[in-house]
């Protein structure tokens, strides 16, 4: 299942501009070339500016949802609401993205940055709702309880009890978000306007052999990007969880 990625990871340090065996020495060359390339560079760019957008809006959305649907309890309507939430898992990118640009295009809205996000935003949502609700699932209700019979506000109550519980989550579905965002390609390619994303810039070059050492050294750079970005998400959720999750049960 790796293998594909292991050979993408050799022939991005192989001297040879055709990737072919046999192996030539190897070098770093087509890394500095990658990373001289003004328009890849522009791409990275708008693929971090909307993966930041992205990531806040959807954990925004996100938050909001797990609190409501937790409020709800056990009415009817909260099942119909987590299944909305979750449809996305479900449905293939590619039919989002032809619906989305439908819908643009009968709204007369111009393809931008914007509307990247706002398909990036239906993508991530349910990753930002599934890391959340457990965590709110967590804290004991006994915490609100006391905090309102204190005169504490549903305001305060929140930015006191529950924001500072909930923020290794909320770190964690920030990345996670970010993330997929930035390496998602199929709803980008039909709703991206005039300046693409890093995935849809990265495809485009696929046509162009003499860009190919060049593609495999950025593709190999992104990879490695991304797996630190869920390694310290991961990693981070679990510290600060062990912290709080004592504290907790104390209470």
């Amino acid at each position: 299942m790796y293998a594909p990625i292991g050979v993408l990871v050799v022939f991005s340090f192989n001297d040879n501009a055709v990737p072919a065996l046999p192996l030539t020495d190897a070098t770093t060359r087509w890394y500095v070339d990658a990373f001289s390339n003004g328009p890849l560079l522009d791409s990275i760019w708008a693929s971090v500016i909307t993966a930041m957008w992205t990531a806040v809006i959807s954990v925004a959305i996100g938050l909001s949802a797990v609190l409501g649907l937790q409020r709800w309890g056990g009415s009817r309507g909260k099942g119909a609401l987590a299944t909305l939430f979750m449809s996305p898992l479900v449905m293939p990118y590619v039919v989002l993205g032809v619906s989305l640009l439908m819908l643009l295009r009968l709204l007369g809205v111009e393809r931008s940055l914007a509307t990247v996000i706002l398909g990036h935003v239906v993508l991530t949502l349910p990753f930002v709702v599934l890391i959340l609700q457990p965590r709110l699932a967590q804290i004991p209700a006994a915490l609100h309880e006391a905090s309102r019979d204190l005169g504490a506000s549903e305001f305060i109550t929140f930015w006191k009890v529950t924001a500072p519980l909930m923020a290794p989550a909320t770190f964690s579905a920030l990345l996670v978000a970010f993330t997929v965002s930035f390496d998602e390609y199929a709803v980008a390619s039909f709703v991206v306007g005039e300046r693409p994303t890093f995935p849809v810039y990265l495809f485009s070059q696929l046509r162009f052999p003499q860009q190919l050492p060049e593609v495999m050294a950025v593709a190999v750079a992104a990879l490695v990007a991304s797996l630190v970005i869920l390694v310290v998400a991961e990693t981070g959720r679990r510290i600060a969880e062990n912290r709080i999750s004592p504290e907790l049960s104390e209470k």
